[in-house]
This record gives structure tokens, C-alpha cells and sequence, in this order.
């Protein structure tokens, strides 16, 4: 193995042993963000430690079976452990490179889902909606659980945003290679000429943020009340239960109306509005990662088209990845696990093969 590989590891595995005593230090354990980022941190080192423990002892392994080649009565013996021991040593070498690619700290985290309606008017929120149903048939086929956060309905059907928390395990992971522009080709039912029009929703997987990852001054925030939007009648609020909450120093605004209850939609808004400055430092770090890595997917720009729904040639295409199948019905009644897994192989591989390079 490369001596500055090597290197790096024997890093890691120091710092894992600081850590084991720093986890031990009542005073840590006093102090709850602190001590969750060190427990993180000893949990993502773990396993790389325990591999190149086992690499190291078969590498004291192989070098004493190598001693013995010059015993005649222990030759043939040392020989066949030696081929053995070769190659589990090569076996341990990819691991500990696939190990050291580094993990994505927000994969564990549960996720707030957007989708809005774009170009292509009462169409594109038909689009929005089956793109909602898509998502969601998805999520229980994984077990989790969701709830709509805020919604807007189209006047002729469909949604113009749905905004909704999605909970379970390993959420992100699986979703954040969602975000961006779909597009989706096919005959409206209200064209009577058969002609295919293409409109578009846009999507955004934003991980959930904990108080921990974004800390927020409350003499930041900006809040406005007012009364709830509706379709009229009963349907619209009596009441100024209806919030906006604006974080002045970046600007971003988020409103909530979906509860009768203003301060719960202060508690939805707020949970928004953290999930979207984390989303937008991870934008951030994407776009300059982007400029050096040509092969991974998702940069974070959301205007970026991802995929193509096209309703005639029944086929799906993602366009990040080159990738094309069919079975559209099946794909908008959640069965994406083979593109979802395509686009995360796809994206380990390049993240995998700059590991090496830097190595």
C-alpha cells in the first residue's frame, strides 16, 4: 500500500483513539452539540480503524510466513499461506478505499421533499402531483413515514408546491440525487389535436436540519402573521394563523398555513427555514466541488435537468447518468429503486476513483 496512504490511516486511527478518551471526559458528556459531533465523528472512523487493524496484522502475518520460506520442512506450508495472505491483503486494500471515501454526514438525516409546479401551467401541476405520488408510494416501499408540511392546490387539479417531512432510515441517502428540473413529455387530456407538450416540476431534497447543524439567532428572524390562503367559504381561515418567517441576514423566507394553529405553523416554519440554509450551504459546497469533479452527480443546481418522462416512447431517461429504461407506469407507482441505486453507484465510483488519485 502507498506509504501516504498509509499515512493518512494511521491519522485516522490516532484520532479515533483520542476520540475514544475524549468521549470518556464527563465534561464532553455535559455538553450535548459537542458531544454529538465527537460521536459522529468515532462512528464514521470506526470501521476504517477496525480494517486496517486486520490489515496490519496480515501484513505481520504474511511477513513472518516469508521467514519460514527458508525452512525446507516449512516451505511448502509458508507458500500456501503467503497466496493466501496476498490476496487478503489486496481484498482489505480496496476496502479500506472504499472506506475512505469520504461519507456524506447528512446521508442518516430524515428529509424535507419540495415540489413545485414549472413551466407547462395546469399541466406541469398535474406533473407536480405525480411526481407527489411517485415519492410517496417510494417511501412506503421503504418503510417510512411522511407528512405534508404545506400544500397548494392547482384550480384545475394538481398541485403548485407540496412541501412535505420524510422520516426513516437512511432517507437523504437515497433521495439526494432527486433534486433538480424533471421534465415530462406526453399528450395533455384536454389536447384534442394529440399533440405532445413538455412541461416540467422542479424538485428539492433538502436533509432535515437538527438544532446542532444550523444554530439560529432569534434576534435574525423576522415574523409576519396573517390569515391563512384558501379556494373561499369555509376554506379560508378566520383567524391570523398563517406565518412567514424571514432570516434577515441571508434573506430566505418560508411561510406555513397548513395548521389552524399559529404556533404550530411557527414550528413548521422554523424547521423549513433550517432545512434550507443547511440545503443551501450544501449547495454551495457542491457547486465548488462540481468544478473539479466533472463525473459526479449532483451539483446542487436546482434548475439542472435530472430527467425525462416521456409518456409515448414509455421511457424514463436520466440524463446525469445516461441512463434509460422503461415501464413508466411502473416507475411513476415508485418503483425508482434501480435508478436511485444507479445514480448512487455512480456517484461512489467518483468520488472512489478521486480517493486514489489523491492517494
Amino acid at each position: 500500500m502507498d506509504s501516504s496512504l498509509i499515512a493518512k490511516l494511521e491519522h485516522i486511527a490516532d484520532r479515533h483513539e483520542e476520540l475514544n478518551a475524549m468521549l470518556c471526559d464527563p465534561e464532553i458528556a455535559q455538553d450535548k452539540h459537542r458531544f454529538l459531533k465527537l460521536s459522529r465523528e468515532h462512528a464514521d472512523t470506526d470501521a476504517i480503524v477496525k480494517t486496517f487493524n486486520e490489515f496490519r496484522q496480515v501484513e505481520n502475518n504474511l511477513a513472518e510466513a516469508r521467514e519460514l520460506l527458508s525452512d525446507p520442512d516449512m516451505r511448502e506450508l509458508a507458500e500456501a499461506d503467503i497466496a493466501d495472505l496476498v490476496e487478503r491483503i489486496a481484498g482489505l486494500e480496496e476496502l479500506l478505499q472504499k472506506q475512505l471515501v469520504p461519507k456524506d454526514p447528512n446521508d442518516s438525516k430524515n428529509v424535507v421533499l419540495e415540489i413545485r409546479a414549472g413551466t407547462g401551467g395546469e399541466e406541469a401541476a398535474l406533473f407536480a402531483s405525480h411526481l407527489w405520488r411517485m415519492y410517496t408510494r417510494f417511501a412506503e416501499t421503504q418503510g417510512w413515514k411522511y407528512e405534508v408540511m404545506n400544500i397548494s392546490e392547482a384550480s384545475a387539479g394538481g398541485f403548485k408546491e407540496v412541501v412535505a417531512l420524510i422520516k426513516g432510515t437512511d432517507v437523504y441517502a437515497k433521495l439526494k440525487f432527486e433534486s433538480g428540473a424533471h421534465r415530462v413529455q406526453r399528450v395533455p387530456e384536454t389536447e384534442s389535436q394529440g399533440r405532445i407538450h413538455t412541461s416540467a416540476a422542479t424538485v428539492a431534497i433538502m436533509p432535515e436540519a437538527e438544532d446542532v447543524d444550523i444554530n439560529i439567532n432569534p434576534a435574525d428572524l423576522e415574523w409576519q402573521v396573517m390569515r391563512s390562503s384558501g379556494s373561499g367559504g369555509q376554506h379560508v381561515n378566520t383567524t391570523d394563523s398563517a406565518v412567514r418567517v424571514i432570516h434577515k441576514p441571508t434573506g430566505l423566507a418560508v411561510r406555513s398555513d397548513q395548521e389552524k394553529s399559529q404556533t404550530k405553523n411557527r414550528e413548521i416554519a422554523l424547521r423549513l427555514l433550517r432545512s434550507r440554509m443547511l440545503d443551501a450551504e450544501i449547495q454551495r459546497v457542491n457547486a465548488e466541488r462540481a468544478a473539479h469533479r466533472k463525473g459526479q452527480v449532483g451539483s446542487g443546481d436546482r434548475s439542472e435537468k435530472v430527467r425525462t418522462y416521456n409518456y409515448p416512447q414509455d421511457r424514463i431517461t436520466d440524463h446525469r447518468i445516461n441512463l434509460t429504461r422503461h415501464n413508466l407506469p411502473g416507475f411513476m407507482d415508485g418503483g425508482i429503486d434501480d435508478v436511485i441505486e444507479a445514480l448512487r453507484a455512480h456517484d461512489e465510483a467518483a468520488r472512489l476513483a478521486e480517493v486514489k488519485r489523491q492517494a
